[in-house]
């Protein structure tokens, strides 16, 4: 993207800067969290909440192809599965769409992938209010939003209070630790400009 643009709330990209947002290719393995570093750095700016955050769980969320087809036909399927780049679940969008009255549906995740940011950004903000100030000290504030983010709410809570993780929640951590340059470095390469 060129030039400044704005994102309506709950719409995504204007219809001018949409087209400049890639769609996530098919083939599992070519999607990258990169290619959304300006969208990243618009929607976690507009919730108030660490664009490296936003991307360190764009690049967690990669592990499977995020294109809207693929993700219609999995519905089908799997009617309860997450959607779009951030790998939301139907409840969880529920939740934030009535916390900040969006008006978007949540199957327009998976073709939109600035209104699917935006969503994660506003749902890791309202982690961070349920968040207590204070919490053990083997876990960032970062992190404890991460594994809110995957875990839910109750469970970042239990594990900012000292209750051990399970081995899903340890590995999706693993990962968001492992992840943390790359998403810098998306963010210094991309976030000023490019879709």
């Amino acid at each position: 993207m060129t030039g400044p643009s704005t994102v309506e709330p709950g719409k995504g990209l204007s219809s001018q800067d949409r087209g400049a947002v890639r769609v996530p290719p098919i083939r599992p393995g070519g999607y990258d969290p990169a290619d959304y570093a300006a969208i990243v750095v618009r929607g976690a700016r507009e919730a108030g909440v660490s664009a490296l955050l936003v991307m360190t769980v764009l690049h967690n969320e990669a592990y499977k192809p995020h294109h809207p087809l693929l993700e219609r036909l999995w519905q089908w399927w799997k009617p309860g599965a997450s959607f779009g780049v951030a790998n939301m679940h139907r409840a969880t969008f529920e939740r934030v769409r009535r916390a900040h009255d969006l008006p978007g549906r949540w199957q327009d995740l998976r073709d939109d992938p600035a209104f699917a940011v935006q969503v994660a950004a506003l749902h890791l903000k309202d982690l961070d209010r349920a968040l207590p100030r204070r919490h053990v000290r083997r876990y960032s504030r970062d992190e404890l939003l991460a594994l809110g983010y995957n875990t839910g709410e109750r469970n970042m809570r239990a594990f900012a209070r000292g209750v051990p993780p399970g081995p899903m929640a340890r590995s999706y951590l693993r990962r968001f630790r492992a992840y943390r340059s790359r998403a810098a470095k998306a963010l210094a390469l991309g976030g000023r400009g490019g879709p």
